[in-house]
């Protein structure tokens, strides 16, 4: 029997920070072409070989003169020079301008021999031969001279230098084609548990298998921070398999990430590896989310034998992971490429509600951001529907720090955001409420929306406490909220079935029959109006709603998107599902209608002229394409 690890002396955060900064992660400089140098860190100095330009230059269209023979001129009393030749840009000057002589030239040109400045061909006449010039010039006017942009032997760029297109543009001009930089911290990165698969590769949710978040979350994060991701192949939960990707992973790479099996859990071997492979220098830190974070090194394959590669283990939940990786190794990623912290945007809003807290860890909460015509702070609430949910990735803005010893937060507080990143666009839209297919097609016609499918009465609840926009909801309920009615629509309900309940004609077949049926969740207005048909029904016979639902095999059986019924009677797990009839009709079921239900758009009474909630009544009113397009749909 494996010993459990447990998390009982967690690390502050400063330590873990410090743990992480202790690690070497910095690879030896390197030359790139200089086509493969932007976004790359200049490791040493580079000087200027040659002149900037290499010759002098003429700066504008227009006459090459001795300055001196201009002296004096103007509109009134011009001077007449002999036009003695021509040169053009990448020419070689084969004429030289004498005392009382021009030459014609062009932008870029080499000012020739015994010139010193040009007049600008705006101030000048062609008289056959002869040029009059109405403008006196000064040696220098309109040349650069050589060397003026950048002269030879002179500091070009400094190590350290971020190369963006200005750096490289300079660099072109000097010739230089090989760039020494700053080596890219090579980041090897390992998904563990059994059940992780790769996207793209068939699924099998009956052995509990689910797709690996992690590996392309992370390496993206690593990418952005300046290294380069190298994506290994799973480790299971076997200790000499995860032994053997460890060590080739640290043989390959400055710094090794794995994800999972960091948990106090019996099947969790990575802790073993560490200890036995490497040193361990913290196992555990006091922050929320992601406490069972590793920090050592990996013995690798070093020249003498006694080269180490950094090692860092992040939590198994891809929330828990990538905050985590954001706050402690990032910061490490960048320093190792040479790359600066980035600008960091912080604003500050009100929280939305009140929020318990008492757990004596940092807590790194995720959070939204909407903003408010209304109001000098944006409004900001929580995004918490804990680690393992992947949609927590997009639907939150930033973080907000909560410090071990705060036991709530309160609604109207002004909270501190660290947002993701100084471009992260805030949504124009919140809404939350039911979930349903036509929604969706009219969210697409809003710009940037957010919206949050946590059920119609939670919706509604979150409307009156004053968090989202608008909020959509169906069915009875006893939420008496004020809002105003932007809309709604109507849409075909009943149960979605298979082959084995062809039988079913309605609602007491379901009671009577021997079916598996999945239902809704309690929060969802589907749910409601089904309940209601149920009590109806019961009334009918004398009965009560409880005795019915009893009778249903799988009524306590919910779950939360309005297709998931109809995916679970498609994969032969139920005989039938409550659904809508557009939903059947997409994924080829059939389908017993119980009748029509209505959807009503809310919009926060304060926020009606809101320019996106303008947007989506304007939707709404004219969906009739979009109706047609989903069965047993219609605007109400």
């Amino acid at each position: 029997m494996t010993e459990r690890k447990e998390f009982r002396d967690l690390a502050p955060p400063e330590e873990a920070h410090e743990a992480i900064a202790a690690l070497s992660l910095a690879p030896p400089p390197e030359s790139v072409p200089l086509d493969e140098a932007r976004g790359r860190v200049l490791a040493e100095r580079v000087d200027a070989t040659i002149d900037v330009p290499g010759f002098d230059r003429a700066s504008m269209d227009g006459y090459a003169v001795r300055a001196r023979d201009t002296f004096g001129a103007d509109e009134s009393d011009p001077v007449v020079l002999d036009l003695v030749g021509a040169v053009h840009a990448g020419e070689t000057p084969d004429v030289e301008v004498e005392s009382g002589a021009c030459a014609e030239i062009s932008t870029g040109a080499v000012v020739p021999p015994g010139a010193d400045a040009v007049v600008m061909v705006e101030r000048t006449d062609d008289l056959g031969g002869e040029i009059e010039i109405r403008k006196a010039v000064a040696p220098g006017d309109s040349v650069m001279f050589a060397g003026a942009d950048i002269a030879a032997g002179s500091r070009a760029l400094g190590p350290g230098t971020r190369l963006t297109p200005r750096e490289i543009g300079l660099l072109s001009a000097l010739g230089v084609d090989e760039v020494p930089v700053r080596g890219s911290p090579t980041v090897g990165i390992v998904s563990t548990g059994d059940e992780l698969v790769r996207p793209g590769e068939e699924l099998d949710p009956s052995r509990g298998e689910i797709y690996d978040v992690n590996s392309q979350t992370i390496a993206a994060g690593v990418a952005e921070a300046g290294g380069d991701p190298v994506l290994y192949p799973h480790a299971g939960d076997d200790y000499e398999e995860m032994e053997r990707l460890l060590k080739r992973a640290a043989d390959e790479c400055d710094l090794v990430l794995s994800s999972g099996s960091t948990s106090a859990s019996a099947v969790d071997v990575i802790y073993r590896v560490i200890e036995e492979r490497g040193d361990l220098l913290l196992h555990g830190v006091a922050v929320k989310p992601g406490k069972p974070m590793l920090v050592g090194r990996l013995d690798s394959s070093g020249a003498d034998g006694t080269q180490q590669s950094a090692y860092v283990g992040l939590p198994g939940y891809p929330v828990s992971a990538l905050t985590i990786f954001r706050t402690f190794v990032a910061p490490a990623v960048r320093r190792a490429a040479g790359l600066p912290e980035p600008r960091t945007a912080t604003i500050t809003g009100e929280f939305a509600v009140r929020e318990r807290y008492s757990e004596g860890r940092l807590r790194l909460m995720p959070v939204g951001v909407l903003e408010r015509a209304d109001a000098d702070r944006p409004l900001v609430y929580p995004v918490d529907k804990g680690s393992g949910a992947t949609t927590s990735l997009v639907e939150a803005d930033g973080v907000v720090e909560v410090h071990p010893d705060t036991e709530y937060l309160a609604a109207g507080e002004a909270v501190d955001v660290r947002l993701f990143s100084p471009d992260v666009r805030v949504p124009r839209l919140l809404g939350v409420g039911e979930d349903d297919p036509l929604l969706s097609r009219l969210l697409d016609r809003v710009d940037a929306p957010r919206y949050l499918p946590v059920g119609s009465r939670e919706g509604l609840r979150r409307l009156r406490d004053g968090v989202p926009d608008v909020a959509v909801a169906s069915g009875p309920t006893d939420r008496d909220v004020d809002s105003a009615e932007l809309g709604a629509w109507t849409r075909e309900w009943g149960l979605v079935v298979s082959g084995e309940a062809d039988d079913v004609d309605g609602l007491a077949d379901l009671v009577d029959g021997d079916y598996r049926f999945v239902n809704r969740d309690r929060t969802a207005g589907l749910r409601a109006t089904f309940d209601a048909a149920l009590e109806e029904l019961a009334a009918e016979g004398e009965r009560s709603r409880a005795e019915l639902a009893d009778r249903i095999d799988g009524y306590e059986l919910t779950v939360k998107a309005h297709e998931s019924p109809a995916r679970a009677v498609l994969a032969g797990k139920a005989d039938a599902g409550l659904g809508l009839r557009a939903t059947a009709e997409s994924l080829g079921l059939d389908f017993v209608s119980l009748g029509y239900e209505r959807v009503v758009l809310h919009a926060a009474a304060d926020r009606v002229d809101k320019p996106a909630v303008s947007e989506l009544a304007d939707a709404l009113a004219d969906s009739t394409h979009e109706c047609e397009a989903l069965p047993g749909y219609d605007v109400a």
